[in-house]
């Protein structure tokens, strides 16, 4: 199934199959978030080990008006499998933080229960969901596929990389005062109670700053943030999105919400 992009108007059926009746695990109805732009060697991939690994998850690919042709690709694949992949169409490239948030108001509105962030690119593996979606059902909020807890790996990422990613994520917890290894991680589930609860509508970062965005966001509206641990494998296929404008608005973004938090401490109040 194809939708434009922006917020849907049609009325989904019941997801997982189901007619009614109670469901005993929230992950009993899951969707996960794939944004795209220019993965057209990557999407089949991602597709196939995410069908074979979480046959009865449903799938929304959010492209931004790929030029090589990903949407296209999309909507064969939805076309090939329209009871679970569906695709949204988005007619610039708005980054990672818009696009996750437009698919988070399409999964709301069709009342899925769990609603799942994953790369396009095979970073994120598929066959790992479960441990996500156990995490879910045993009573986290949010959990993070981390590669910073024990358990968890980075394979084939150049030194840089891995040094740009320790040093955000330290800089982050120690400026916030988290106990979170790897807050700037992308590879997430939420129950839907977080992304209704927390203001959606005030989130404007992109990238790194995304995930710590939601990531405080939720802390600080009392949710459970659990980690487990995943192993994070660098692309085969394409180029990495990430440039250096959203790591500046990361850095500054962290250091405003951490004197904001502690200005609040040393007032007495709470956010």
């Amino acid at each position: 199934m194809s939708v434009p992009g922006g917020m849907p108007g049609d009325r989904a059926t019941q997801p997982g199959g189901s007619t009614g009746g109670p469901v005993e695990k929230p992950s009993a109805r899951t969707l996960v978030i794939v944004p795209t732009y220019n993965e057209r060697l990557n999407l089949p991939l991602i597709v196939e080990r995410l069908q074979a690994a979480q046959p009865d998850v449903h799938l929304l690919i959010v492209d931004d008006g790929s030029p090589d042709g990903t949407g296209a690709l999309a909507d064969e694949l939805a076309m090939a499998d329209p009871d679970r992949v569906h695709v949204m169409h988005r007619t610039a490239k708005e980054g990672l933080g818009a696009a996750y948030l437009a698919g988070f108001a399409w999964g709301l509105a069709r009342q899925y229960t769990v609603l799942v962030e994953m790369d396009a690119d095979g970073s994120h593996p598929p066959e790992q969901l479960y441990r996500l979606l156990d995490a879910v059902d045993d009573g986290a909020d949010v959990v993070i596929g981390s590669r910073y807890v024990p358990g968890g790996e980075v394979v084939n990422w150049p030194r840089r990389r891995l040094v740009l990613s320790r040093t955000a994520n330290g800089y982050s917890r120690i400026l916030l005062g988290v106990d979170i290894h790897d807050i700037t991680a992308g590879y997430r589930a939420y129950r839907r109670e977080v992304l209704e609860k927390i203001d959606l509508a005030a989130i404007d970062t992109k990238g790194y700053g995304f995930q710590v965005d939601l990531t405080w966001r939720s802390i600080n509206a009392g949710f459970t943030v659990t980690e487990v641990p995943i192993t994070f494998t660098e692309r085969e296929h394409g180029v990495s999105k990430m440039d250096g404008s959203t790591i500046r608005e990361a850095i500054v973004k962290v250091a405003e919400w951490g004197l904001r938090a502690r200005i609040d401490r040393a007032r007495g109040t709470t956010r």
